[in-house]
């Protein structure tokens, strides 16, 4: 392997398999490349699982190569088969639109589309296939597939058992008219997604060889399907999917999430997610040997990724709550802060001012008066940040930050929170 990009790829752990490694080395030493990955618009957001294409997309860009971030328009009106057991309901035009712009928006965050040669161009699938008859997709391209073939196909053979709709079925003849129509109109030779992709990866490079002939230069590259050591979901939690939208997840929820990796996961996750050097991954790796207390690699793990989504001032808007927490300064803390740091939580509203004790019922902190008069009097209460031992305290909105929120805290871990209409 003679190209930096692809020797840099393959120790980050980055290639899953490549349909000619050998040509695609070739490829990248003696030209600047066009390739694409495409995104279906699912929902409203990409989730933290794209992360890796993204981010390889821009690991090419900044190798000198032409991305087109691809946003299925079509393809996300019709579903992908891969890594699914049933069928999935299908979203109006509407609804698909507008989760395409919001895929745009995000996707722009990561890569330059400037007019340099190997700036990034946005493409739709909507724009070449909306006016595709189904004359011309039966003649040019269901032609080209024979069905013992696409039934061979691992997303098509696992859904048999269960059950698989012709919709869903000619999905992967979709996606490789993607790949034949930007390698014609864009001079396109790679194609990337994750490993569940491979299928469809495939199809596309059968299709361009049987309509463009067998001796063109295209490939397909997989990465692989993001996984955690302990086998649960990676990119879940209790709240529910890791968002790259900000109002969907926030910046100090992403962080929490990456400065929670195990240590059996977190040097594989800085090769994949940052662009730190080879040096400084092996000197974080030799920390979590020798000194995992410290967690330093999970703390730049976490830096790292929220200011590339984010930004460097999202990162210390992360970093300030995440000490206010630390050091029970929640007064220190902006009422944005407060929604952000403590989002998931059930609040509680109040109308006027309220005993401690019956604060304590109202809010669930504890399960009768007797025992919150318990709490207070072993000393584990605290509002805003400050101990109550006083069992006549009384909340009230003179208290409150920016005269709403109430942050009760009982014990170490266990936050409450309250709002003043």
């Amino acid at each position: 392997m003679k190209n930096k990009l692809l020797k840099d790829l393959s120790w980050r752990g980055l290639i899953n398999d490549c349909t000619d490694l050998e040509a695609l080395d070739e490829l990248l030493e003696s030209e600047s490349i066009t390739l694409y990955c495409g995104f279906d618009p699912t929902a409203e957001s990409l989730h933290v699982g794209s992360l890796l294409p993204i981010l390889v997309l821009k690991r090419f860009q900044e190798a000198g190569h032409k991305p087109l971030p691809l946003v299925g328009g079509a393809t996300g009106l019709i579903g992908d088969p891969s890594g699914k057991t049933s069928e999935r309901s299908l979203n109006t035009l509407d609804t698909v639109f507008n989760w395409s712009q919001s895929i745009k928006n995000q996707l722009s965050q990561f890569l330059h589309f400037d007019k340099s040669q190997n700036g990034a161009e946005m493409v739709n699938n909507y724009d070449w296939t909306k006016d595709l008859s189904v004359i011309d997709f039966l003649r040019d391209l269901g032609k080209h597939f024979s069905v013992n073939y696409m039934l061979a196909k691992d997303t098509i053979a696992s859904r048999l058992e269960t059950g698989i709709s012709y919709t869903e079925f000619t999905y992967t003849i979709l996606q490789a008219m993607d790949f034949k129509h930007l390698f014609e109109q864009k001079n396109c030779k790679l194609q990337i997604g994750g490993s569940d992709q491979w299928g469809n990866i495939t199809s596309g490079l059968e299709l361009i060889r049987k309509t463009n002939g067998a001796d063109v230069k295209v490939v397909g590259l997989t990465m692989p399907l993001v996984t955690k050591a302990d086998g649960t979901k990676f990119g879940k939690t209790a709240g529910g999917s890791i968002w790259l939208n900000a109002k969907l997840t926030s910046p100090y929820e992403m962080y929490q999430f990456f400065l929670n990796t195990s240590d059996a996961d977190v040097v594989k996750f800085l090769k994949y997610f940052t662009f730190l050097s080879k040096e400084r991954i092996l000197e974080l790796e030799n920390k979590v040997n020798t000194e995992p207390h410290l967690r330093e690699a999970q703390n730049e793990l976490a830096k790292e990724i929220v200011t590339l989504v984010h930004g460097e001032k999202a990162l210390k808007q992360a970093l300030k709550i995440t000490e206010s927490l630390f050091k029970g300064d929640i007064k220190s803390l902006t009422g944005d802060e407060i929604e952000a740091a403590f989002k998931g939580l059930p609040s509680s509203e109040l109308k006027e001012k309220i005993q401690i004790v019956d604060f304590l019922v109202e809010t669930g902190a504890a399960s009768s008066k007797r025992q919150a008069r318990e709490f207070i009097n072993n000393n584990s209460v605290s509002i805003n940040g400050e101990k109550i031992t006083d069992l006549e305290f009384a909340i009230t909105k003179s208290i409150a930050i920016e005269s709403k929120y109430i942050i009760l805290r009982r014990g170490k871990k266990n936050y409450f929170v309250a709002k003043f209409e």
